[in-house]
């Protein structure tokens, strides 16, 4: 016996209520006029939508078991559905399968769950998949978002850690799957927006970090060595002598990571000269400092 209707949905004659709604759903994203222009896209977008409403009702799928297409005039569905030409299909198949009352076949005329007649905003053909999926914004600190690590969310009375790659930016949203809402056995996303937290040391350009760093008077004149803390590990830096203020010192791949490129910006150091304290100089170098520094 010819059972065309499960051929319209791609499923075994012997599936399960939860592999035909998921046939169906695969199927309507496909087929639905709003995202395939094909010509024909939209007659199968009907059909679809026509054997979902009857091998969904338990009671009207047991009825096209015991018959087939035999109900359909011995043609398959395809053939039957085109055969009706403008007909109204919400009356020829109540005629066939019964009223069933509340819409009839998804309210093809009158606006129920689904709609060969009009296409809602719900969804597909009026098929309304609720929305489950969550937005929120984070802030995280400035280092994590260099560097990447954890951040720990709490959410829908439950905790717990989201990976936070390295380099993210300002602005830039996260996808954690399966912590939205649920509905029906199935859970959306939650959908992160981040915000990085400003640091009293650093800031950002584009890839590249700039950060100031103090050098006392005497190693910018004379030049010499110092420790530097960086977001990876301390360095030391050369200065070079008759180093003015303001100098930038750059530290190549100390930087932001870029993700697509898999590089590294770079570290500036900006030099802020230190002065020593006028009251810490003995008084014969301020002597000296006062007859013979240059106006």
């Amino acid at each position: 016996m010819s059972k065309s209707l499960y051929e319209t949905l791609d499923v075994a004659v012997d599936a399960s209520a939860e592999e035909i709604k998921k046939a169906y759903r695969r199927l309507a994203r496909k087929y639905h006029p709003d995202i395939n222009k094909d010509s024909g896209a939209e007659e199968k977008f009907k059909e679809i939508n026509a054997a979902y409403e009857i091998l969904s009702d338990e009671q009207k799928r047991r009825q096209y078991d015991q018959y087939g297409d035999s109900m359909f005039g011995g043609q398959n569905f395809h053939d039957f559905a085109n055969a009706q030409g403008g007909a109204n299909l919400d009356d020829i198949l109540r005629s066939i399968f019964g009223g069933g009352g509340g819409g009839g076949f998804g309210g093809f005329s009158s606006g129920g769950r689904g709609g060969f007649g009009s296409f809602g905003s719900g969804g597909f053909g009026g098929f309304s998949e609720p929305d489950l999926d969550v937005s929120a914004k984070i802030i995280i600190p400035f280092n994590v978002a260099i560097l990447g690590g954890k951040h720990s969310l709490s959410y829908n009375n439950e905790s717990f850690d989201v990976k936070i790659p390295a380099g993210i930016k300002n602005g830039e949203k996260m996808r954690v799957k399966e912590k939205g809402k649920s509905f029906q056995g199935q859970k959306g996303d939650l959908i992160l927006s981040v915000e990085v937290a400003s640091s009293p040391e650093y800031t950002r350009e584009g890839d590249d970090l700039v950060k100031s760093i103090d050098i006392p008077l005497k190693t910018a004149l004379f030049g010499g060595k110092i420790a530097v803390d960086t977001l990876y590990k301390e360095i030391t830096l050369k200065v070079k002598e008759d180093t003015k203020n303001g100098q930038k010192f750059r530290v190549k791949e100390y930087g932001a990571l870029n993700r697509k490129t898999q590089s590294k910006g770079d570290l500036y150091l900006v030099a802020n000269i230190v002065l020593p304290p006028l009251a810490s100089l003995d008084s014969s170098l301020k002597a000296l400092l006062e007859e013979h520094l240059p106006h």
